[in-house]
């Protein structure tokens, strides 16, 4: 049976590890190591898009990836209970055209036992900005 460690119950410990682990994920811009994380029928809201399956969460992200570059995210844990995590996000990206961006979000997680996700619900804006303004 397939586990990403650190299963629930979270602690405070083991829910920042969970945050720590899901950026430093994110920020690889691998669709198919950020996809482990998730459940085989995990339920994504991503802005307006909804997603089920890790087959649809790396068609996904790769699409995104395609268009975001040089894309960094940091990710802030909120709260957590039992099998729960929320975080709040802001990650920086340019497009094709070199327009920067800083996008804001907060994200709901809930995980199976095994400790996979199996909801991701994410609420994200975005802000044009200029290079120089760049935190990240």
């Amino acid at each position: 049976m397939e586990q990403k460690f650190p299963l629930p119950p979270f602690t405070y410990e083991t829910a920042l590890q969970k945050v720590q682990m899901a950026e430093d994920a994110w920020n690889s811009q691998d669709p198919e190591k950020v996809s482990k994380a998730y459940t085989t029928d995990s339920e994504w809201r991503n802005r307006d898009t909804f997603l089920n399956g890790r087959e649809a969460i790396v068609k996904f992200l790769t699409a995104k990836w395609e268009k975001e570059h040089r894309y960094k995210l940091k990710k802030e844990l909120w709260a957590f209970t039992g099998n729960r995590i929320a975080v709040r996000f802001e990650y920086e990206y340019h497009n094709a055209g070199g327009q920067w961006f800083r996008a804001y979000g907060n994200e709901n997680w809930e995980f199976d036992p095994n400790g996979l996700m199996q909801k991701r619900y994410a609420s994200i804006n975005d802000v044009a900005i200029e290079e120089s303004e760049r935190r990240l």
